[in-house]
């Protein structure tokens, strides 16, 4: 069969009627971009894991086309998340081993070029600048927001991938992206449910410096989103083969926690993106800070700073000392499990808490090594967890 793999050749099932066999993408690649075989691919359809697929033929151009709609791909940068677009089409232009062509969802426009071997195929993407609103347009319904949100800014974008193996690297440049509309103004004078015993921590209590350090280390010098964060999550995500680091701010949290709930999805996360944005203008660092503590998940059903001083050492939470303000912060990453190790083995997760602690800024040396050995053997009683088994649940703020 021409289609049968070579000898390394990177392959793919292929179906043929009632048939499945494997085929050297390589091959089916340079077929179906050679002058001879792509007139007989033209109005052809197939079906992938991505959707359906409409094929066409320029040629003058000796083109083949590709329209997917609606497409779904899974970055390995995700995971097992989906991304689902409108639609997607892809042309592709053949010289040798070497192609090119152009990359389209919408309003948005890429080129690329990539260069074939018999073992993969490496892309080189560039997106020119474009609106962010555009982008947003791509995923129509499944975003509510947009019907009310009036997004602003450009983009651009570089990437690099790899087939079959799933390697990307993104370069992003974002340039006035604003939101407005999405009513986040309200929370300004919200009040939390979680307790009804609150406070608003100084910015420069233990608590809300070591969180800072635990959740979000640029806090202070970013505009909501943090494109060298997600950068360089983007790379373990891939080398872990799993979701293993987040790369949202506070700000974005914070969005997740009063409004989009947390539900598993890159919807989900430009959701997070667009309140973040807004609420950088209508609340400010401080006020963001606030509401993060006040609603901030501390295990199963403790929600707030004070519930969890409280709970976990029977103080307020601007009272609390310096290693267990420490040790509050480092449990942030997952609560209910921290909890639950804490309170079945009487020990903290030790090198989470150093690891904020190495973090916080402008303390002394000594006061450090203080610290240091404190979380390496805290004297803190474990206590119960709590009975509620709803992990991580924040009430909605409710307006004074």
């Amino acid at each position: 069969m021409v289609l049968a793999p070579l000898p390394d050749e990177w392959s793919a099932p292929l179906r043929a009627g009632p048939l499945q066999l494997q085929a050297g993408v390589p091959t089916m690649l340079r077929l179906a971009t050679a002058p001879w075989v792509g007139p007989l691919l033209n109005g052809r359809r197939l079906a992938t894991r991505a959707g359906p697929v409409q094929l066409a033929w320029q040629a003058p151009t000796r083109t083949l086309l590709l329209h997917c709609a609606p497409c779904t791909l899974t970055p390995s940068a995700l995971g097992e998340e989906r991304v689902v677009l409108q639609e997607l089409r892809l042309s592709i232009r053949r010289q040798g081993q070497l192609l090119d062509g152009e990359l389209a969802s919408g309003a948005l426009r890429a080129t690329w070029r990539g260069e074939l071997s018999n073992r993969q195929l490496q892309v080189q993407l560039q997106l020119p600048s474009s609106a962010i609103a555009d982008a947003y347009a791509l995923f129509g319904t499944a975003i509510p927001e947009l019907a009310r949100a009036r997004i602003e800014g450009r983009f651009a974008l570089k990437a690099q991938f790899s087939l079959p193996n799933g390697q990307l690297s993104l370069t992003p440049q974002v340039e006035g992206f604003q939101v407005s509309g999405l009513g986040t103004e309200v929370f300004a004078a919200a009040r939390s449910s979680c307790s009804r015993r609150t406070s608003r921590l100084a910015a420069d209590s233990w608590l809300s410096r070591a969180v800072i350090t635990a959740e979000d280390q640029r806090f202070y010098e970013h505009p909501g989103y943090d494109l060298a964060e997600f950068s360089a999550s983007m790379r373990q995500n891939q080398r872990d083969g799993r979701i293993s680091r987040g790369a949202s701010t506070l700000p974005q949290q914070l969005a997740k926690l009063l409004v989009t709930g947390g539900e598993r999805s890159p919807v989900r996360k430009l959701r997070e993106l667009l309140y973040a944005v807004e609420m950088e203008q209508t609340l400010g660092k401080p006020r963001m800070l606030q509401l993060y503590l006040a609603h901030a998940p501390w295990g199963p059903g403790l929600c707030g700073a004070e519930a969890a001083a409280q709970h976990y050492f029977g103080q307020r939470a601007h009272a609390l000392e310096p290693a267990q303000a420490v040790w509050l912060a480092a449990m942030l990453h997952n609560p209910g499990l921290e909890a639950r190790r804490w309170a079945e083995t009487g020990e903290i997760n030790t090198a989470r808490a150093q690891w904020v602690l190495a973090g916080l800024r402008g303390l002394p040396r000594r006061q450090r090594a203080r610290l240091a050995e404190e979380l390496a053997q805290p004297a803190w009683t474990p206590p119960r967890v709590p009975a509620d088994p709803d992990q991580g649940h924040s009430p909605r703020p409710e307006a004074q």
